[in-house]
């Protein structure tokens, strides 16, 4: 096997540039591009964080929102009628988003359910004919992860991952000004989250609410009974469902900096922390501490969920060079030199807008994805080989051509989900 040096070189030898998707190219995976002036129908999945795609694609020239779909019939009906309300169109409501894949009018999907959805539904939508748009991180385990990208090529749909700051102009000027050298040599980078999240209770046993559909919320999930505090946000906290922190706000993050970095899997990934706060039914830690090995530079995520820890000062991720620093904040960066001089700066406001602009280019056009679902596949895998190693032995090892842990059973054991619900297997 190369050394894990050599195995650097060679990705970032052949890796994308850092301007790539910011220019028109042919994308020979499409093969049938509609033209920039034809209009770009989309449905959006979940509509919690799907309002703000909704609010999005208003701002793309020529794009509807032809479908809202939800399984919680109080969010699906309070959300056509705001977009009603701010002139948004008037969209058809379903609980079933297999019916807006029955429309062959529809281009594409915008999935922003919970993870264990995100898989699932979006290869579902690309063996449909659909392109896709499927929030952070894309998948719920590394086998999902891995299928995802798979199924993408082989069904040769625009499949882009809701990172969007790989589309912010301020983060691509900072990356491209990284790759001219600006602070020499780069060595490693730290990224931090900080929040004051309470406790989520200890919930009860139960009958759903009457406008839920809670089949259709589990999907992929094998059957388990409502409780009354995973509803609509804290079963990112359940490992049956989601990925904590690390696969919740940790992915952002580690994006940038392994974008910034120029970086594709480790050699090995370490995760240590505890659920310290609180007493109730959150499983998965509230306070942690990843860090991946790539031999000749490195990479760290700290998150503390329920303390701010003020009056630290902490960027969203810090690059560190022979000669200085980035810092970046959530939207743009600034630049030190070595003695702690600030050299330079971009304080542009951020906007979603520009990531799902290049998705409809990407489908009208052939425009090249910013961040296309093989790439923040990556950038996902860091968090499952992260909360791997905290499941189990604290480290693993990783193959860093394949992504592929190196000799841990018990480790591999949470590679993929063991039972999926029938009918949804991936």
């Amino acid at each position: 096997m190369e050394s894990p040096e050599t195995s650097r070189r060679r990705f970032l030898k052949t890796s994308t540039a850092v301007g790539a998707g910011t220019a028109v190219a042919p994308n020979l995976l499409l093969g049938q591009a509609k033209g920039a002036n034809e209009r770009f129908r989309v449905g959006v999945i979940g509509l919690s964080r799907g309002r703000g795609h909704i609010k999005g694609y208003q701002d793309v020239p020529n794009a509807e929102v032809a479908y809202i779909c939800d399984v919680d019939e109080n969010r699906l009906a309070s959300t056509a009628k705001q977009m009603a309300d701010k002139n948004q169109g008037t969209p058809e409501a379903v609980g079933d988003f297999r019916r807006i894949l029955d429309d062959p009018d529809i281009d594409a999907v915008s999935i922003a359910t919970p993870n264990f959805w995100h898989t699932p539904a979006a290869i579902t939508a690309c063996k449909a004919g659909k392109h896709v748009y499927v929030e952070k991180p894309g998948s719920y385990d590394a086998h999902e992860a891995m299928t995802l990208v798979k199924v993408a090529k082989e069904t040769n749909r625009q499949v882009q991952m809701g990172a969007q700051r790989r589309s912010y102009p301020a983060m691509i000027e900072a990356v491209k000004k990284l790759r001219e050298g600006v602070i020499g040599e780069l060595r490693y980078a730290r990224c931090w989250y900080s929040s004051t999240r309470p406790s989520i209770g200890k919930g009860k046993i139960g009958e759903p609410p009457a406008e839920l559909d809670w089949t259709m919320w589990q999907g992929p999930v094998p059957e388990a009974p409502y409780k009354s505090n995973l509803l609509h946000y804290n079963w990112h906290f359940h490992w049956l469902y989601g990925g904590g922190e690390l696969a919740n706000n940790g992915v952002h993050a580690l994006d940038v900096a392994r974008w910034a970095m120029d970086v594709a899997y480790p050699n090995r990934a370490t995760c240590m922390g505890g659920r310290y706060h609180y007493d109730d039914d959150q499983e998965t830690p509230d306070t942690t501490t990843a860090v991946y090995d790539y031999g000749d530079v490195g990479i760290s995520w700290e998150a503390s969920s329920c303390h701010r820890r003020k009056p630290e000062q902490q960027s969203f991720v810090t690059v560190y060079g022979d000669g200085g620093k980035l810092d970046f904040t959530s939207s743009n960066y600034a630049i030190y030199d070595i003695d702690g001089k600030e050299i330079a700066k971009n304080t542009d406001p951020p906007s979603d807008i520009p990531h799902f602009t290049n998705f409809a280019n990407s489908v009208r056009e052939g425009e090249e994805l910013n961040l296309p679902i093989s790439e923040g596949q990556i950038s996902a895998m860091l968090c499952h080989l992260g909360n791997m190693a905290y499941r189990t032995t604290g480290a693993v090892n990783v193959d860093s051509e394949t992504g592929k842990l190196i000799d841990n059973p018990e480790a591999q054991k949470l590679w993929g989900r063991p039972e999926y619900r029938a009918g949804w297997e991936v």
